[in-house]
């Protein structure tokens, strides 16, 4: 197979693609999003290291990019389009994929970005309504996480969500990008 796929598939073209065995799935969320949930069989390079392994991925064929909605995938696409050129993003992400019915493998002990994004602005906005009751001033606290999560609808993005990937958990284990890179140079 030598045709350029799409810029996205939805879920039953990305599978018929994956049942390729060059064909390599990459996840780009954050390997704290990646051990909470993930397909199995995939591998996990966060979108912040991607460019650096862009080289690596340029012997993949296909790749298929994965995230939790669809939007990093595009965005990781764009990332190695110049030396990646059958690379392809699941439409909907990983939401659209267990939507379909597709495997994924569950843990138990880490928790979604989006799930920790959503804990640690409910508990700013209480810490400051709360804290309000003592000193008035701490009611912006809640005004503040109410201003960036609106900043965040609108422009889909989420400045909570990176500096929580900076925490020791979300950061990457050279052993995930050392499987992939392992897996890359025993296919030649």
């Amino acid at each position: 197979m030598t045709e350029t796929p799409p810029a996205s598939l939805d879920v039953p073209a990305a599978r018929e693609l994956l049942a390729d065995d060059r064909a390599l799935l990459v996840d780009v969320r954050t390997p704290g999003e990646f051990g909470a949930v993930h397909v199995p069989g995939s591998y996990n390079v966060p979108l912040d290291r991607l460019r650096a392994h862009a080289a690596e991925l340029s012997t993949a064929d296909p790749i298929v990019l994965l995230c939790a909605s669809g939007d990093r995938a595009e965005q990781a696409r764009g990332l190695i389009a110049g030396t990646a050129e059958r690379a392809t993003a699941v439409a909907g992400g990983l939401q659209a994929w267990e939507r379909a019915g597709a495997p994924v493998v569950r843990s138990a002990g880490t928790w979604s970005m989006e799930r920790q994004v959503r804990f640690t602005a409910g508990l700013l906005v209480l810490c400051g309504v709360l804290g309000s009751l003592v000193a008035v001033p701490l009611r912006w606290v809640a005004g503040f996480v109410g201003a960036g999560l609106t900043f965040s609808g609108i422009t889909n993005t989420c400045g909570m969500a990176r500096v929580l990937s900076l925490l020791p958990h979300n950061r990457s284990r050279p052993d995930d990008t050392r499987a992939l890179l392992t897996r890359l140079s025993t296919a030649d």
